[in-house]
């Protein structure tokens, strides 16, 4: 059994004793030896390394990407079902007034296709940026969490669906705007977070928030009289159960 270093050393510059685990003296700074001995452990065997595992390759950054963030899954179809009825309330304003009987829906206008075009059309403005800022903010969460197809499906289930069922059903008069679509993206989207609530998952969503909005939307229909509220119960009531079942999808 080798026999472990001195318990000191003598440097031959200065005559300082110094430790044997030292190369250099702390006194003069001559240098005393090559190495330094290692240290002893009392005979503990080094524990096994781990194995590394290969670490996965990002890919290439794309262009103003943020680095472990990858940018995809663009939202693009809830600024689609926001444009369009820019561009129809646009077209009715400046076109001839033939053009705007296509887009109502009522006890006059009950042809059931009329559903698809009225949730496009609006002739309040107030009406049109509550109802399409709604849109834009839960539909383009919507489609971050599940893709395209969710916002299109509670649009047309909600915003469709509530209009065919408020003037098909109810029999109410000239109806039109997409109140429904909005409280349906609302109701769909707040559901897995309400769910998460209710077993102690703690998240960052401001639910107040949205219930807030939500109150607006409801009560719009007191503020324009093309508002309906059948339709927005209806859409409302759809989006909870749309939401319900978006919750046990995997999120992309």
């Amino acid at each position: 059994m080798s026999s472990g270093p001195d318990l000191y050393l003598v440097c031959k510059s200065c005559g300082a004793e110094v430790s044997p685990y030292i190369t250099e003296c702390p006194y003069c700074g001559t240098r005393i030896q090559k190495r330094a001995p290692k240290l002893d452990r009392g005979g503990v065997p080094k524990a096994a390394k781990r194995s590394r595992r290969a670490r996965p390759q990002l890919p290439r950054l794309r262009p103003n990407e943020i680095p472990g963030i990858r940018a995809d899954h663009r939202a693009w179809m809830v600024w689609l079902l926001v444009l369009v009825p820019v561009i129809v309330t646009l077209a009715i304003k400046t076109a001839p007034e033939q053009l705007a009987e296509y887009f109502l829906y009522g006890i006059a206008f009950d042809e059931p296709w009329r559903a698809f075009t009225s949730v496009f059309a609006y002739a309040s403005a107030g009406y049109e940026v509550v109802a399409l800022g709604a849109i834009a903010l839960f539909g383009w969460l919507l489609e971050k969490r599940h893709g395209w197809w969710a916002p299109l499906l509670v649009f047309l289930v909600c915003g469709v669906g509530g209009l065919f069922f408020a003037v098909e059903v109810i029999d109410e008069g000239v109806v039109r705007g997409a109140n429904g679509a909005a409280l349906g993206m609302l109701a769909a989207w707040a559901m897995r977070d309400v769910l998460g609530r209710r077993r102690g998952y703690e998240d960052d969503s401001d639910l107040l928030g949205v219930l807030a909005i939500a109150v607006v939307l409801v009560f719009l229909p007191l503020a324009s009289t093309e508002a309906s509220g059948i339709a927005g119960i209806f859409g409302g009531v759809a989006g909870i159960v749309l939401g319900l079942l978006f919750a046990r999808l995997r999120e992309r």
